[in-house]
């Protein structure tokens, strides 16, 4: 049986996903470190939507984790067809001032926990000929964001890589794409530190995010630029310097603000 499985799916852009590949009769694993929020959403969908939902408690700061959804999964005989790396942390500050512990936590969740689950995937999607892969990346990974340095360059590398897999998997029946939103309506912002009034761009719902991704995961583009704005600003960068792009960066996420 065919599962999509998400990263980060007790809240944010993570739940949005669960909840329209639910609608459109998707069976799902849902990954998160938080028991009840995912046990209470997994009830509602199988409920509402009729769908199968297996529920996988997991930490991804923990380097073991990746190894252990996997093992799930094949003990559920859940056979993923739909990766969705979603989970993700930010820490809102002068990086010279981050916690080291924090820094480490922020590295694992988003860069080897993606990295892991899309090695641990990709192998059995190929073998299939058939998968997909959605990285969630951010516009800020396009550039560095002076007081989210740490967040934009893990970014940017979950943009390097899916841009890399993209060529690789030509052919092979596996496509991988990164969508990349501006600032979105979520828990997310409370979490990282970062005061959400103090933005100068506009804040989208997260359904905005899911409809553009899976719109462009039908389209196997490399990068999804979610709304008019979010593309704007990343067409803008070819029409100015990078020390500009930088600056523009930090004054829209107003983060020492």
């Amino acid at each position: 049986m065919f599962f999509t499985l998400i990263t980060g799916a007790s809240m944010g852009i993570g739940e949005a996903f669960a909840r329209e590949y639910a609608r459109i009769g998707h069976n799902l694993v849902l990954v998160a470190r938080s028991h009840e929020r995912l046990q209470a959403l997994a009830e509602e969908l199988r409920m509402k939507r009729g769908v199968v939902v297996e529920v996988c408690v997991e930490d991804l700061s923990d380097p073991e984790s990746p190894g252990r959804i996997y093992d799930f999964c094949r003990l559920k005989k859940a056979d993923i067809d739909l990766l969705v790396n979603c989970a993700g942390l930010s820490c809102a500050g002068d990086f010279a001032k981050m916690p080291y512990e924090k820094l480490e936590e922020i590295i694992m969740v988003n860069v080897m926990a993606t990295s892991r689950l899309t090695r641990l995937f990709l192998n059995d999607m190929i073998a299939g000929k058939k998968g997909s892969i959605i990285n969630v990346a951010s516009l800020g990974g396009l550039q560095g964001v002076p007081g989210l340095g740490l967040y934009s360059a893990t970014k940017s590398f979950i943009i390097t890589l899916t841009e890399a897999l993209h060529e690789e998997l030509k052919g092979s029946g596996v496509k991988v794409i990164a969508v990349c939103p501006g600032f979105i309506n979520t828990g997310f912002f409370i979490h990282s530190g970062h005061n959400a009034a103090n933005l100068r761009l506009p804040i989208s719902g997260t359904d905005v995010v899911v409809k553009a991704a899976i719109r462009g995961l039908a389209r196997n583009r490399i990068h999804i630029f979610p709304t008019l704005i979010d593309n704007i600003l990343a067409f803008s960068q070819r029409l100015v310097t990078r020390s500009v792009v930088i600056r523009l960066a930090g004054f829209f996420a107003a983060v020492k603000d």
